[in-house]
């Protein structure tokens, strides 16, 4: 799928906000400024719209690797495994401790070993012009065969 501006964005990170249960987990892989933060601001800002929460702003945690955001009886994790080098490293995060209770947003997933039941890979590229990207999705679980509605 390409995406040719923010708002295209937006929109394709609402349909699959609301489509998340709080056991989902969304792995986002890409090069640096593909979007993946981007893509987590709006996922997140969506959803605490759509419980009438105030936005929070959303900014990429590699420095912090992780930001807790609390959603009425959802708790999003938001993940940047970007400056880890070792699959023990993912470890000491505790990233699968609240395996069923926590909406897990994942971004640099590459050194995971575990298996998510019910997750959706989505691997952003640069596309031809700066504004440009190229996503695709690749469900497992409940997100088998996932795709977005034509925008």
């Amino acid at each position: 799928m390409i995406i040719k501006s923010l708002e295209h964005l937006n929109l394709i990170s609402k349909q699959i906000a609301d489509k998340v249960s709080k056991e989902d987990c969304l792995l986002l892989y890409g090069e640096i400024g593909t979007g993946k933060t981007t893509f987590s601001r709006y996922f997140i800002n969506h959803l605490q719209k759509k419980e009438k929460i105030k936005e929070t702003e959303v900014l990429s945690p590699t420095f912090n690797l992780l930001y807790e955001y609390q959603i009425r009886g959802s708790k999003i994790m938001h993940y940047d495994l970007y400056r880890l080098k070792t699959y023990k490293e993912t470890k000491q995060l505790g990233i699968f401790d609240d395996y069923q209770k926590t909406i897990k947003l994942i971004e640099w997933p590459e050194l995971l070993k575990e298996k998510f039941k019910d997750k959706l890979k989505i691997i952003f590229k640069h596309g031809r012009s700066e504004n440009e990207r190229n996503i695709s999705f690749l469900g497992y679980g409940k997100w088998k065969g996932f795709k977005t509605s034509e925008i």
